[in-house]
C-alpha cells in the first residue's frame, strides 16, 4: 500500500496548480476575499488515503475548480466507491458548470438522508439559475428549516428573494445571516444589497464600510442593485404593474415623508453602522 503515497503527492501538486488559477463563485457573484488555502496534503499513512482524497475534492470546490473536481470525483468513486457526500459534491459541481438537469436529479435523490439540508440548498440554487423563483424559494426555505443557523443558506434565501423582487421578505433571512456570520463578505454584501434596494444607500454604504468590503466588492453591490432595480422596472412595465413595484430612491421616500431607516433590528445597526444612533427606527 505504501506505493500510493507518491501518486497522491503528485495529484495534490497538480490540483494546487489548477486551484491557483480558479475563481470561486457564489450566488450573486460576490468573490470570497479570504486568503487562498494551501492545498498541501497532510502527513498521513496509507490508511488515510481515502480521507485525504475527499479533503482534496472539498478544497478544489471551495476554490471553484469544479470541472477538475468532477474528474477527481469519478476517480474517487472508482477507487473507493460512492458516498452521499460524494454524490452531493458531484451535484454541486454539475450545477456550477451549468449542467442543471443532472444536478437536479442527484439533489432530489439526497433529500431523505444526512445530506438533505445541503441537497435542498443546492436544489434551490438550481431552480434559481433556471428562473424558477417559486421552486427556488421553497427549496432554500426548506434548507434553512433543516439547518436554521446556517448563515450561507439564509443569505442565499434572502438574495434569491431580492432577485425576485421580494425586498420585504428578504430582510429577515439576511439580517439573521449577518448576525450569525458578521465577518462573511458575501453575507455582508447581500445585506447591503437589501439596504440599497430599499432606497437607503446611506445605510448600504455604512454596512459595507463597517464590514470592510473591498472597493471592487462595493462597486459590485451597487451595480447589482442597479441591475435588479432595472429588471424589476422592466417587469412592472411588461405586466402593467404600478411603478411602485421597483425600489424607490431615498430622496423620493423622504419627499413623500416616508422614513428611510426602518425595519432593521437594533443589533444589526450596532454591528454594521458606524453610528447606530443615526439609524434608529423612528416610531
Amino acid at each position: 500500500m505504501t506505493h500510493r503515497a507518491p501518486v497522491y503527492r503528485w495529484m495534490v501538486a497538480v490540483a494546487a496548480c489548477v486551484l491557483l488559477a480558479a475563481c470561486g463563485k457564489t450566488l450573486g457573484g460576490y468573490p470570497n476575499h479570504a486568503p487562498t488555502p494551501s492545498l498541501v496534503a497532510p502527513s498521513s499513512g496509507p490508511h488515510d488515503d481515502k480521507a485525504v482524497y475527499m479533503d482534496l475534492i472539498r478544497q478544489m470546490q471551495q476554490q471553484g475548480a469544479y470541472y477538475a473536481s468532477l474528474a477527481h470525483i469519478d476517480a474517487y468513486r472508482q477507487r473507493f466507491g460512492t458516498t452521499p457526500e460524494l454524490r452531493r459534491r458531484q451535484a454541486d459541481a454539475l450545477r456550477a458548470t451549468g449542467q442543471l438537469d443532472a444536478a437536479r436529479t442527484i439533489y432530489r435523490s439526497l433529500l431523505g438522508g444526512d445530506q438533505a439540508a445541503a441537497a435542498w440548498h443546492g436544489l434551490g440554487l438550481v431552480e434559481a439559475q433556471a428562473g424558477q423563483a417559486v421552486a427556488a424559494d421553497e427549496a432554500l426555505l426548506k434548507a434553512t428549516e433543516l439547518e436554521p443557523v446556517n448563515a450561507a443558506y439564509l443569505s442565499d434565501l434572502g438574495f434569491a428573494r431580492l432577485c425576485d423582487g421580494q425586498t420585504s421578505s428578504a430582510k429577515d433571512p439576511l439580517a439573521m445571516a449577518a448576525e450569525l456570520d458578521p465577518t462573511n463578505a458575501k453575507v455582508i454584501a447581500n445585506l447591503a444589497l437589501w439596504a440599497m434596494l430599499t432606497g437607503d444607500t446611506t445605510r448600504a454604504d455604512a454596512i459595507m464600510q463597517r464590514g470592510q468590503l473591498p472597493a471592487d466588492s462595493q462597486n459590485n453591490v451597487r451595480q447589482l442593485a442597479a441591475q435588479i432595480a432595472s429588471r424589476q422596472r422592466q417587469a412592472a412595465i411588461s405586466t402593467n404593474r404600478p411603478a411602485a413595484a421597483s425600489a424607490p430612491t431615498a430622496a423620493a421616500k423622504q419627499a413623500a415623508g416616508t422614513p428611510t431607516n426602518v425595519d432593521v433590528p437594533a443589533s444589526m445597526l450596532q454591528r454594521f453602522t458606524t453610528d447606530a444612533t443615526a439609524y434608529e427606527a423612528r416610531p
